[in-house]
């Protein structure tokens, strides 16, 4: 059974979102940044009780991740993360590659000196996750970096379909990146560290207006997160 986030009451939230949304940014973060790993179940009244809302937003918030492929219903009134198989994984490794290096190359005109900065500061903080083993932090950081830059694009349509592909990724990640193979940064726990990170490079061709450096940075760093994540599938841990 996963280990569930503290109760809802307990986190800084705008009290003007309805329950619903609240639920729903609740449960979408606990999938995207891989406090429910692929196949850990949690029960919905476990939601209820550890979120600290009630049923009606909680099953709301379900049914719309379930719609988005994010989680999926079992028996026993319980959810789960699905697990990735080889093929999904190549249809989201292509999918993220087609929308977020589109997203990136509209975000280059738009890109100032000041989103570039706040990129270089997004990517500092990355470092010292990785530098300090801290996994959720990593994640979270990883996914404002990619985000700040494709929120320059101005593209509703392209942004929301790479949210998408996300929660449908960022389950596996968390993973693998705890792999231990003898490469990759070492965190404080020891273990070795499996984190994509291009950033630099991104950010560099950004500075020369760079298109084309730009887009391979991103595919590289996506690549990079599928090659582990198709690691860890045929390691068996993923399930």
């Amino acid at each position: 059974m996963a280990q569930l986030p503290a109760p809802m009451k307990d986190r800084p939230m705008t009290e003007r979102l309805p329950a619903h949304q609240i639920a729903y940014i609740a449960l979408r973060d606990m999938v995207l940044f891989g406090e429910l790993a692929p196949g850990d179940a949690v029960t919905i009244e476990g939601l209820v009780a550890r979120l600290g809302l009630g049923m009606t937003p909680i099953r709301e918030a379900i049914r719309r991740l379930i719609a988005e492929g994010a989680l999926q219903m079992q028996g026993n009134r319980r959810v789960c993360v699905p697990r990735l198989t080889d093929a999904a994984l190549a249809d989201l490794g292509y999918a993220r590659d087609a929308v977020e290096t589109r997203l990136a190359e509209q975000a280059a005109g738009q890109c100032d000196a000041a989103m570039i900065a706040t990129l270089r500061a997004i990517d500092a903080r990355l470092d010292y996750a990785i530098s300090t083993g801290n996994i959720p932090a990593y994640l979270r950081t990883n996914h404002e970096f990619h985000f700040a830059l494709y929120s320059c694009a101005g593209s509703d349509v392209l942004h929301a379909l790479a949210a998408s592909l996300w929660l449908r990724f960022g389950p596996s990640l968390r993973v693998v990146c705890q792999v231990p193979d003898g490469t990759g940064a070492r965190g404080a726990d020891g273990e070795m560290l499996h984190m994509p990170d291009h950033h630099k490079h991104a950010i560099a061709a950004l500075e020369t207006a760079d298109i084309p450096a730009l887009k391979a940075a991103i595919r590289d760093d996506i690549a990079q997160g599928v090659a582990n994540i198709r690691a860890g599938l045929h390691a068996g841990l993923l399930g």
